[in-house]
């Protein structure tokens, strides 16, 4: 890969995150792609150790900004806005990167120029070990659900001219609100359907906790999603298949997966669990009763298996 360093600006967002902001930005030092452009945007800060931690990182040779606290869209576009870069990489304070993600990033956007943005899977810690694996895809794929992580690289002039995140959205879901907007406005502007591409490795990591305010946006899911709906409304008009589709195809799954655990373990269908309730009143018009007649088949078989052999 030939990149030029000086082609990305790390937008690094913060907010009271003195034990994790260093590791973040130790993570973008460590890049195989070197860029030169840091920017750690302080979001209105008031614990005394992540001040001096973040003066301690000024010192060090990166850009901190302070803003008054005004959420991660107005932290976010404030470093889009002092960046000069034809990329911008968006990080959270207490998120890290894997060494190649810049360069593979970056890469993919110089060698296709209908990508909006780029992306990777992500390894989760903390509370959560695993590895997500998001699908990117087109402006029908992300109307379902958001197909991309908070964290990812993008061309700088097509989100300032999309007016990029939208600082009122200060409850969760603005990362996803983002991607449509961008998804949108290239089609808008050049009538073309443009893409976010994922590299299909863990270049992610993402720290996971039970007070994060990725949690706590799931309580608010469907206000959120109506937002999101009446927002985007002629895109979900215009692709309205995809839309229904894409969600009826996670329901899908979800079900499925359900379904194989009950049967494999039918215990779970004793007493008054979740799944013995269920399995009582199935639901309708969702596969639900369809659901609850394979897994009485399956754990009756299962059942019938383990007999012993009448001689």
């Amino acid at each position: 890969m030939s990149n030029d360093a000086n082609d990305v600006t790390v937008v690094i967002t913060c907010c009271n995150q003195a034990d994790y902001i260093v590791e973040a930005v130790d993570s973008v030092r460590a890049q195989t792609l070197q860029t030169p452009s840091i920017i750690v945007v302080d979001d209105g800060s008031d614990d005394p150790r992540t001040i001096r931690v973040l003066d301690e990182l000024s010192d060090s040779g990166v850009r901190v900004i302070h803003q008054r606290n005004a959420g991660v869209s107005s932290a976010r576009n404030r470093g889009i806005r002092a960046a000069s870069s034809t990329f911008v990489a968006v990080l959270d304070g207490d998120d890290r990167f894997e060494p190649h993600f810049l360069e593979s990033a970056v890469d993919l956007l110089h060698h296709d120029d209908g990508l909006v943005a780029a992306s990777s899977w992500m390894s989760t810690f903390g509370v959560l070990e695993s590895t997500v694996k998001p699908l990117g895809g087109d402006i029908g794929a992300f109307l379902a659900r958001n197909n991309c992580p908070a964290a990812c690289v993008f061309r700088r002039d097509l989100a300032l001219s999309a007016g990029g995140y939208d600082e009122d959205m200060r409850a969760g879901f603005e990362d996803w609100d983002f991607y449509l907007t961008i998804l949108e406005h290239m089609e808008q502007a050049d009538s073309t359907h443009g893409r976010i591409g994922i590299i299909p490795e863990p270049l992610i990591e993402y720290r996971t906790s039970s007070t994060s305010s990725n949690i706590a946006s799931m309580g608010k899911r469907l206000e959120l999603m109506r937002l999101i709906i009446r927002k985007h409304q002629q895109s979900y008009q215009a692709h309205l298949c995809d839309a229904i589709l894409g969600i009826e195809t996670v329901s899908m799954q979800r079900l499925e997966l359900w379904e194989r655990t009950v049967r494999h373990h039918p215990e779970l269908l004793g007493g008054k669990s979740p799944s013995a309730l269920f399995m009582q009143e199935p639901s309708y018009g969702d596969g639900g009763m369809a659901a609850a007649v394979r897994m009485r088949s399956g754990t009756e078989a299962l059942a019938e298996k383990g007999k012993p052999e009448v001689v």
